[in-house]
C-alpha cells in the first residue's frame, strides 16, 4: 500500500449524510457537482473523512 494511505478512512454516502445532517441525495449532489471529492467503488461512492471535515470547515457560515 502507498505510504500514508493506511491513515485514510473512507465513509459511505449514508455516513456522510448522518455526519452533516443532510439527506443522502444532498451528498450525491455535492459529489456530482464536485463540491465533495469521492471515489467510486462499483456502483457506490466512498468519501474520504478528511474531505468531509474540510468541506464542513470551509462552508461554516459566519454568524458574527
Amino acid at each position: 500500500m502507498a505510504a500514508g494511505m493506511e491513515d485514510i478512512r473512507f465513509l459511505t454516502v449514508a455516513e456522510v449524510a448522518d455526519m452533516m445532517r443532510v439527506s443522502k441525495m444532498t451528498v450525491y449532489r455535492m459529489v456530482h457537482a464536485g463540491d465533495l471529492p469521492a471515489i467510486r467503488f462499483g456502483r457506490s461512492f466512498r468519501v474520504p473523512e478528511s474531505a468531509v471535515a474540510q468541506v464542513i470547515s470551509t462552508h461554516v457560515a459566519d454568524t458574527a
